[in-house]
């Protein structure tokens, strides 16, 4: 198989690629990568499910419980004061990151998976009805299917699927004849978590706007991998989550239109959400805290906040390209492997490679490949409709990032080569 240009041959040089992305300069900063596994150094090739965290993310959450622990807003001291300048300074880098109109439409959630519920439960239990319809795409997160079944068990509307061809790609034309007025809303993910895809979202949002309905794209597996702008996208609302940003877990974000976050009624009730509270009647907070009831995760938001800053210094244009190296790379070994089937061979993909190997099942190559000190991810990877399209129970999914080399795609073929003669 000819490699493809620019992707060097096994052995080379691999410490800088495309634009001169220094990639061992990148790895220097990620403490958890310093470390063996089964007495192999570790080759961390699961980031999909989650990426590694840089020292600078490390250490603003530890300097936020050393020096500034508080709570936000309100408090009438000097740590409260400190707290609150960090938390709402990281809300600004969000809305400049995803290049929002105002941080106020950039609203804190647990992750994409409550973002997503929180337009559900809100939005659509507001304006969903008997025979509306919410598209959904077939190689979507069960995050981005199980909301929509809920209310729409509520609501009486149905929830419809995009169908995605052999090669894992979304069928555009089938979209487009699935517009009717009966759609109210489309929620697709930028990027497939299972496959890799990226999804024409622009061209989406462009059709789905003509027909009337509102898209909410899930973003969490796209915003690691190259600059997303809303305003460009035309998106109505966009889901992401702080751990696949290098930043923390238990932190994420909803943007949204404002007028439609405007026009929604609060998700959750409690503190920080309300205006006014009596026994009478409640007057709820405006736009961010309308949906923010309760003790945020302060320390996750000012982790996202570092994460965002470490990105941004980073050349992001050599980046991507250092990831594309990294999966043309990896998707030609896969190629020489006798009995290996690739799941999701679409065109335009991020640095994902899942994939099958005949006679094996995914969960044993992974305990193999783990006692290699390789960490990948097997099995459904909570997208069981997709999995049931291919017809298999799961796969093995490599994940590629900025801190990956050719040498952790050499180390995973070794391992699977190895893996390979103790299985068959």
């Amino acid at each position: 198989m000819q490699l493809k240009k620019g992707v060097p041959e096994v052995g080379d040089n691999t410490t800088a690629v495309a634009g001169g992305f220094d990639v061992e300069r990148v790895r220097a900063d990620f403490p958890i990568l310093q470390q063996q596994i089964n007495g192999h150094p570790l080759v961390y090739l699961d980031n999909a499910a989650t990426t590694q965290k840089p020292r600078a993310v490390i250490d603003a959450i530890s300097d936020y419980y050393c020096y500034d622990n508080s709570n936000v807003h309100r408090g009438a001291h000097t740590l409260s004061d400190r707290a609150t300048a960090k938390f709402e300074a990281a809300r600004q880098k969000v809305a400049d990151f995803v290049n929002a109109e105002t941080p106020a439409q950039v609203i804190w959630t647990r992750g994409t998976t409550e973002a997503i519920n929180l337009v559900a439960a809100s939005w659509g239990g507001a304006n969903l009805k008997a025979g509306d319809r919410v598209l959904v795409s077939a190689m979507e997160h069960h995050s981005n299917i199980v909301p929509w079944q809920l209310v729409a068990e509520k609501t009486g509307a149905q929830v419809d699927v995009i169908p995605v061809d052999e090669s894992g790609t979304l069928d555009l034309k089938a979209f487009a004849l699935m517009l009717d007025h009966r759609v109210r809303l489309v929620s697709v993910n930028h990027v497939s978590n299972a496959l890799g895809t990226i999804n024409p979202v622009a061209e989406m949002i462009a059709l789905a706007h003509d027909a009337g309905a509102l898209v909410l794209v899930d973003g969490a597996q796209a915003i690691g991998h190259w600059a997303v702008d809303v305003q460009a996208l035309d998106c109505d609302f966009y889901t992401f989550s702080g751990h696949k940003l290098f930043g923390p877990t238990g932190i994420g974000v909803l943007y949204g239109r404002r007028e439609l976050l405007d026009a929604m009624p609060p998700y959750q009730g409690g503190g920080e959400m309300i205006e006014t509270v009596s026994f009478t009647g409640t007057t709820y907070n405006q736009l961010p805290y309308k949906f923010e009831a309760g003790t945020p995760d302060i320390a996750g938001v000012i982790g996202l906040g570092a994460a965002i800053d470490y990105i941004n210094a980073l050349d992001r244009r050599a980046a991507a390209a250092h990831e594309d190296a990294l999966l043309a790379y990896a998707r030609d070994k896969a190629l020489q492997v006798p009995g290996l089937r690739l799941i999701g061979t679409a065109t335009n993909k991020v640095a994902v490679l899942s994939f099958v190997l005949e006679g094996v099942h995914p969960s044993d190559l992974g305990m193999l490949m783990d006692q290699q000190g390789i960490a990948v991810r097997t099995g459904h990877h909570c997208a069981q409709p997709l999995m049931d399209q291919y017809q298999v129970p799961g796969t093995v999914r490599a994940s590629f990032t900025i801190y990956n080399t050719f040498e952790d795609v050499d180390r995973l073929f070794a391992a699977l080569d190895k893996a390979r003669g103790m299985l068959l």
